[in-house]
């Protein structure tokens, strides 16, 4: 009776998986990799058009491609393969302990990938630092997260691993985002003028978003084994896509103005 139901449960499996039924799946995996990818390719026109709304964008098509690939795979399962009943019950129990313990860390990702999309520690676009990474979420997917370094790299990371660990966001979905520029004076230094310069260069930016203040932060710190004056400016960038280049512009003219004006730096 045993060999019976092995020799069914055999001639069901195979029969679910004839070649009819395995072009039909690798078809409808095929549509639906091409849907996701038309999606995407139309949001990118979207965000190239409305370029002030590319974090909402962002956000859509990631939301887009959960809902595609999960409503798919139940699609695949139930419209395609058509497991019987018999089938599943005779196979289910070994079946989810195999699979469960095979893919417990996918699986992990895969919560925690819901996780991140409804609790929202970060979002698509978000300017990030992670493990001593920094760089922009590029894409939330149901299995990892990916991240592109201001050196254009892209990091894959697991999504369950930012359930465990710490995640800061520099802007949270905001365009603009605070940028931290060090000068260091000598302890002689005029730090009133040094101050009122790197003000007026932040100010002048093409890159400064004004609507929020200017401030700075002034502490000694040690230089090369020597103490001197640290000089923290911090000011907001309008678009987190000129982070750097509105540090280097400040950097660049504020040094060039104390140079200029004769504010004292760190002997070297």
């Amino acid at each position: 009776m045993n060999d019976d139901n092995l020799a069914s449960q055999l001639s069901t499996f195979v029969d679910m998986f004839n070649a009819g039924t395995i072009f039909l799946l690798f078809f409808c995996i095929f549509v639906l990799w091409l849907i996701n990818w038309l999606i995407r390719h139309m949001m990118g026109r979207v965000m190239t058009r409305f370029p002030s709304r590319r974090f909402a964008v962002m956000q859509l098509t990631t939301l887009l491609s959960f809902v595609l690939y999960i409503i798919g795979a139940i699609v695949l399962v139930v419209g395609v393969l058509r497991p019987p009943q018999e089938f599943l019950i005779a196979i289910g129990g070994s079946a989810a302990v195999a699979v469960g313990f095979a893919l417990k860390d996918v699986a992990a990702s895969l919560i925690s990938g819901l996780i991140l999309l409804f609790d929202r520690p970060f979002q698509v676009g978000d300017r990030v630092t992670f493990d001593n990474v920094y760089g922009e979420i590029m894409a939330i997917t149901l299995r990892t997260v990916r991240l592109r370094t201001l050196d254009d790299n892209i990091v894959t990371i697991p999504n369950s691993r930012f359930i465990t660990d710490v995640v800061a966001s520099g802007n949270l979905g905001a365009m603009d985002m605070m940028v931290v520029t060090d000068f260091h004076l000598a302890l002689d230094a005029d730090i009133q003028q040094a101050q009122d310069i790197a003000r007026q260069v932040i100010v002048t930016s093409r890159f400064a978003y004004l609507k929020k203040p200017v401030t700075f932060a002034i502490e000694e710190v040690q230089v090369a084994e020597r103490l001197a004056i640290r000089l923290r400016a911090k000011a907001y960038v309008l678009d987190v896509d000129y982070e750097k280049a509105f540090q280097s512009d400040v950097t660049v003219r504020t040094s060039a103005l104390f140079r200029e004006r004769g504010v004292l730096r760190p002997a070297g």
